[in-house]
């Protein structure tokens, strides 16, 4: 059979068509081609020598340097947990919350291009990151105050860590990280690993159940726990995010990564995170994990895991290493294995102790022992040695403020920022002061100050129950610079800036300034007139500043501001304690502290001196009157006005009743139905018609027989607990709900009218919250004061609209005294503000008697002088407080009258202790002027007619508001509460004894300002 022809491609000359050959060669070229580029590949992986030279290169051009103001090329991180942790995340806020308190950027780093180009790129700036960080605090000679650095317990350096804690780490996360065969070896990925890695993803696609461990190295993981959002990877993009940024940081001195390499396990095991704890926060890296969760001394660990085995130290090595075996496992999910899963966490360490010893990381004895001992971990909350408040008190008091500078949360949040404060405190001076100061509180200390005397301490008094707070400043270079803020108060409590104290008479400085700003302002509105002009002009009848202004504007011929001030002191005043004063809401009577003056005539001027209260009281009178005409109009108009006088009464009416409502609103929320009907019939006097009153109008929907048992419950101990039901029927029908209003049935039960409303409401709404409450109220309220509009009540709506007015100039008066520092929102409404009712703040104090110091300039109070954030990182920004020019919140020409007042009370006054100056220990004297002040302050309570039933001592204070020199000036205070001030009578005098007893205290001050430059001063000096 024949078979088809087959034709061979090859011609009769035996050769293949060129095309065919050419086909081949490609083929083969491309296969090389192939081979080469896997060996290359290969060789690549094996070596990275590509990626060492490319990188190298790179890192070249990466660098910052830190240079004069605010820089034009920085990148800040995002929200990383380390650069969170760090404060560096934050550092745009913080900038522009410090440019509004008045610092400015002295210096700040400068990326170069390429480090920023990476940054914009996504990565994580590469640049050796710091492994601890911390608040420190220095003081103005850069003595260390504070230092908090975390994780607290960290390896120094790559020898000192344990070879085992090495080996095995290496072992359960990157095993040939630190192979020497390999000196350019790209540490940030384990091509293995990461080839498994992205097998299993992709097999995950198809099997959810598929497991996909992570490909992370070492150097991944810190990119990681450090810079990635919450610490994890959640995208891919992020995972290469970390590998490139880890990658270019290995890089960064030179093709060769062996050190870095090393150094990647030094960071590594200084900040593995480990999980929270209750009373310590959260806990980073080996050392601090060691501490807080086995309670183990870190040096103790290293020095027994790097001691050479032996059977003697098996067991004590065997424990230290499981445990720190068990922090590098745990790290994988810390807060399940270190707070609730010690058993998951001791199996997978005896599994992981088996694989060390099987691939000889670990001998089998050591292996063996470790078994055989337990995991406990220390889940109790931490407990902190108890800390002296007294010894820390400027400390914590220099946090506070960054705190609210900064606008961080918490202490926790601040101390773990990058930050060094330079602070403007003395720490010499202030810590011989805080020794003085706690000195005093015992009888020798006290007797060695001159404590004890006339107007101080008596014999028998108990120094240790007085506190003590001292306050300093010097002004220098246009700012007040704090030197000494300190207590002896061993408690977190401020008596300086946090208490608000009765300070007695240092009210009537800021009484004195406020009457001082009136006349300065009748001065500019009425000195320009002829004496034609003034008489023309008709002040009201209350305004008695106004009138004595255009009276001597008439008769004097020297109109300067200076000297109309120097009269308006001159001005004279009663003394006598027998008026009664109607103000705050009552009748007031006032004590002077010497009854010899009770029968003068003073003038303001020696009152001040003398610290006489009612001049003081009188001329607050002056003043409020003076502010009544100016917010409230001429006293005519408010007084005789008929539409006025209605919009004040509603106002009064409606003001008055809310507290009323407030109170029985407290009294009665949250009580049943018959909590309150009881707690109201309590105070009832038991006559029928009363009782009757209250339970119709309280529950008029109840029937007869509710009624007639409630009756009878509550009479029965009274002669009425016989009542008929006859006699019950009546009073039922009588004293019904619709019978009378409801003013006329509070006057009958002799409760008020609001009150029974309020049960009876209550009753009806229980779940009511008081904002609701006083709304519904509204109408019934107005209804109880109904009264008042009455026309035959003339006198009673004087006296409401008087003191509805009287608020309104008490109003003004605060903000003027706000303006110069006054630290509270709101004065006591009363006379009684002009000496020391309404409270004040040694510390604020200090800041008026400063103003007065510099010339009525408000100089800004400075804390700190410099704050360096980030330091040697690609973020370093240095912040100094920025000079500015201050306001003037007082003329020259007051704080010269209030300067010359303020120096005869040293000279002749209640501070004449001082009169010859403050004499030093190297023979320097300083003259000294202030206010002292004294205040008692009483808890009393009256029975009906004003009579005084109980007295009791709240606390007794003693200060003196000073100024030392031309520089320094401050506040002294003691401080004695109940139930202990009522066994002392010292006065301001204790305070000025102190103060004199301070200087060789102060001395370093004098001599720090001979050695510095001159100061530029403001202001007429002292």
């Amino acid at each position: 059979m024949n078979r088809p022809l087959i034709r061979s491609p090859v011609h009769a000359t035996g050769r293949a068509p060129a095309g065919q050959w050419l086909k081949w060669l490609s083929v083969a070229l491309f296969l090389l081609a192939l081979a080469i580029a896997g060996r290359l590949a290969q060789i690549e992986i094996n070596t990275s020598r590509l990626q060492a030279h490319f990188l190298t290169e790179l890192g070249r051009d990466i660098a910052f340097t830190v240079a004069d103001g605010a820089s034009n090329s920085i990148r800040f991180p995002a929200n990383g947990p380390y650069d969170v942790r760090l404060g560096y995340a934050s550092l745009p806020s913080f900038e522009q919350r410090l440019t509004a308190r008045g610092f400015t950027v002295t210096a700040q780093a400068r990326d170069s291009a390429r480090m920023v180009s990476l940054a914009d790129d996504g990565l994580f700036l590469p640049y050796d990151e710091k492994d601890q960080g911390g608040l420190l605090l220095r003081d103005a000679s850069g003595t260390l105050l504070f230092s908090a650095r975390y994780p607290d317990r960290v390896y120094g350096n790559f020898e000192a860590i344990p070879p085992l804690v090495v080996d095995a780490l290496l072992f359960i996360e990157d095993r040939y990280l630190l192979d020497p065969d390999q000196p350019n070896r790209n540490p940030a990925i384990d091509w293995g690993r990461f080839s498994r890695a992205l097998f299993d993803q992709g097999m995950r696609v198809i099997d959810r159940h598929q497991p996909t461990p992570g490909g992370s190295t070492l150097a991944t993981q810190i990119e990681k726990f450090r810079h990635s959002p919450g610490g994890r990877t959640a995208t891919p993009v992020e995972k290469l995010q970390q590998i490139a940024s880890a990658s270019v940081r290995a890089y960064l001195d030179g093709p060769e990564t062996l050190v870095a390499r090393r150094q990647i396990v030094l960071r590594y095991l200084n900040s593995v995170p480990l999980a929270a704890k209750p009373g310590v926060g959260e806990i980073t890296g080996i050392g601090d994990g060691l501490g807080e969760w086995y309670g183990r001394d870190f040096d103790e660990v290293n020095r027994i895991l790097k001691a050479p085995a032996s059977a003697e130290s098996l067991d004590t090595q065997a424990l230290a290493f499981k445990q720190a075996l068990s922090l590098m496992i745990a790290q994988r999910a810390p807060s399940r294995f270190l707070r609730s899963g010690s058993m998951e966490l001791t199996r997978l360490a005896d599994s992981y102790l088996r694989l060390l010893a099987a691939n000889g990381i670990i001998s089998m004895s050591l292996r063996d022992a470790a078994l055989a001992v337990p995991l406990e971990l220390n889940r109790a909350a931490a407990v902190r040695p108890p800390v002296s408040f007294v010894t820390r008190k400027a400390v914590t008091g220099l946090r506070a403020h960054l705190l609210a500078t900064l606008g961080v949360p918490s202490f926790y949040d601040l101390d773990r920022l990058d930050l060094t404060a330079t602070a403007t405190l003395d720490n010499r001076v202030q810590q011989a002061v805080s020794e003085r100061l706690a000195s005093a509180d015992t009888r020798e200390g006290a007797r060695a100050a001159g404590l004890y005397g006339f107007e101080m301490l008596s014999t028998q008094d108990d120094p240790s129950k007085i506190a003590y707070s001292f306050t300093l400043f010097e002004r220098r270079d246009g700012a007040n610079l704090v030197r000494v803020q300190t207590d002896s108060v061993n408690q977190p409590f401020d008596i300086s800036q946090g208490a608000r104290l009765n300070l007695g008479s240092t009210a009537k400085l800021r009484t004195l300034v406020t009457y001082l700003q009136i006349v300065s302002a009748l001065h500019e509105r009425y000195a320009s007139m002829s004496v034609a002009q003034l008489r023309n002009v008709k002040p009201d009848r209350m305004d008695m500043l106004t009138r004595w202004a255009l009276d001597y504007l008439s008769h004097t011929s020297d109109r300067s501001l200076g000297t109309m001030l120097k009269a308006a002191v001159e001005r004279k005043y009663s003394a006598s304690p027998g008026e009664t004063f109607y103000t705050g809401g009552g009748a007031q009577t006032f004590n002077n502290f010497e009854a010899s003056d009770n029968s003068s005539i003073l003038t303001v001027h020696r009152a001040f001196q003398h610290s006489v209260n009612l001049v003081f009281v009188r001329l607050m009178r002056d003043i409020v009157h003076y502010e009544m005409v100016q917010t409230a109009g001429p006293s005519s108009q408010w007084l005789d006005d008929p539409a006025t006088r209605h919009a004040y009464l509603t106002r009064f009416a409606d003001q008055e009743s809310r507290v009323y409502m407030h109170r029985f609103y407290m009294k009665y929320q949250g009580k049943t139905a018959d909590e309150a009907l009881a707690i109201l019939l309590h105070d009832v006097r038991k006559s029928p018609p009363k009782v009757a009153t209250v339970l119709r109008s309280v529950a008029p929907e109840e029937p007869q027989a509710w009624f007639d048992e409630q009756m009878r419950a509550a009479l029965k101990r009274t002669p009425a607990a016989t009542l008929s039901s006859d006699d019950l029927a009546t009073l039922f029908a009588k004293y019904g709900i619709d019978r009378f209003s409801l003013n006329d049935r509070g006057y009958i039960a002799s409760v008020h009218p609001l009150e029974l409303w309020t049960v009876n409401y209550l009753r009806d709404h229980p779940r009511v919250t008081e904002s609701q409450f006083q709304e519904a109220s509204r109408a019934v309220r107005f209804t109880a004061y109904s009264w008042l509009f009455k026309t035959r009540y003339r006198g009673t709506q004087d006296r409401r609209i008087k003191r509805m007015v009287e608020l309104q100039a008490f109003a003004g008066i605060g903000r003027s005294w706000r303006a110069l520092g006054y630290p509270f929102a709101t004065l006591t409404p009363s006379y009684a503000a002009a000496i020391g009712a309404s409270g004040d703040r040694p510390y604020a104090l200090a800041q008026l008697i400063g103003t007065i110091a510099s010339g009525g300039k408000m100089l800004p109070t400075q804390t700190f002088t410099e704050l360096e954030f980030a330091k040697d990182t690609p973020y370093e920004t240095r912040f100094r407080r920025s000079s500015t020019t201050p306001p003037a919140a007082l003329s020259p020409e007051i704080a010269d009258v209030v300067h010359g007042l303020l120096r005869d009370v040293v000279l002749g006054g209640t501070a004449k202790r001082l009169a010859t100056g403050m004499t030093f220990p190297d023979g320097q004297t300083l003259d000294v002027y202030g206010k002292t002040g004294t205040g008692d302050q009483r808890f009393n309570v009256f029975a009906p007619g004003a009579r005084l039933i109980e007295s009791r001592k709240v606390n007794r204070t003693a200060t003196f508001v000073f100024v030392i020199g031309d520089r320094f000036f401050g506040t002294l205070t003691a401080y004695v509460h109940e139930p202990y001030a009522a066994h002392y009578a010292f006065t301001s005098a204790l305070s000025v004894q102190l103060l004199k007893s301070l200087a060789p205290a102060l001395q370093p001050l004098l001599e720090d300002d001979r050695n510095s430059p001159v100061m530029s001063s403001t202001g007429n000096g002292g």
